[in-house]
């Protein structure tokens, strides 16, 4: 499964969901939920009039990391693979997904993290390596302080949701989230193929951007949640292994 969270997303959309399109087997889908758009975005949507592309609309969230939880709750695939709406997937994507998760125990949680490309509007390159740009890698507290978790680069087992959601109230992004719950109960891959452009422009986020004291703030909950869903886990789980449900394809 794909999931995508949108929000007046009509710039870029189309090339983005034809990006991703061509990979999918028919047994895949992506599935999109938007966030109350005031644009073309869903129109755009439904003019693909493909049944692999599950829209989920009227959702009033005002918030990207509980719309994209959302799209992760409608998901029924055995991979879950994050994208955002302003992107586009270089055209070995899914491939290379394909061939990492065959490797892989499907019941057990494992994240892999993808490199990429940055790009302007126009697809004018900016830099040739997100992982060089933001020195990604593993390590809990190194993401703790410094995170390197990109949603649009990860993909991973269904089991992390299980663990993984609800999303705690007063975290900073789902990535940063999914991250470090990847690390604390699975196994994580930072692999250097390049797989997306990502779309750098007026509209994106650092979390560098926020005061000290905000970041000192969503670092201390991320410490909470962590510590309080690992107590949930223990408890729920008993000893047992942690395992997704139901599944189909990607």
């Amino acid at each position: 499964s794909v999931c995508i969270a949108t929000y007046n997303g009509e710039k870029y959309l189309s090339q983005q969901i034809n990006s991703i399109l061509g990979q999918l087997g028919l047994n895949d889908e992506i599935v999109v939920s938007d966030d109350s758009s005031t644009d073309s975005t869903v129109a755009t949507l439904k003019s693909f009039n493909d049944p692999r592309v599950n829209i989920l609309g009227n959702n009033q969230f005002r918030d990207p990391i509980y719309n994209f939880e959302n799209a992760m709750k409608h998901a029924s695939g055995h991979v879950i693979i994050l994208a955002d709406q302003d992107d586009i997937w270089l055209p070995d994507k899914l491939d290379l997904v394909r061939t990492c998760f065959a490797k892989r125990d499907m019941s057990a949680i494992h994240t892999m993290v993808m490199d990429g490309c940055i790009v302007g509007d126009d697809e004018e390159l900016i830099d040739t390596s997100i992982f060089k740009n933001l020195s990604s890698g593993k390590g809990l507290i190194k993401n703790l302080f410094a995170n390197t978790y990109m949603g649009c680069c990860m993909a991973f087992t269904r089991p992390l949701l299980d663990i993984a959601l609800p999303f705690p109230r007063g975290i900073p992004m789902h990535d940063s989230w999914l991250g470090l719950v990847s690390e604390l109960f699975g196994t994580v891959e930072f692999v250097p193929e390049k797989t997306i452009k990502y779309r750098k422009h007026a509209q994106n986020h650092s979390f560098r951007e926020f005061t000290c004291v905000q970041q000192v703030r969503w670092r201390c909950s991320l410490v909470y949640h962590l510590l309080r869903r690992g107590l949930e886990v223990k408890k729920r789980f008993n000893g047992r292994k942690i395992e997704g449900g139901p599944h189909r394809g990607t």
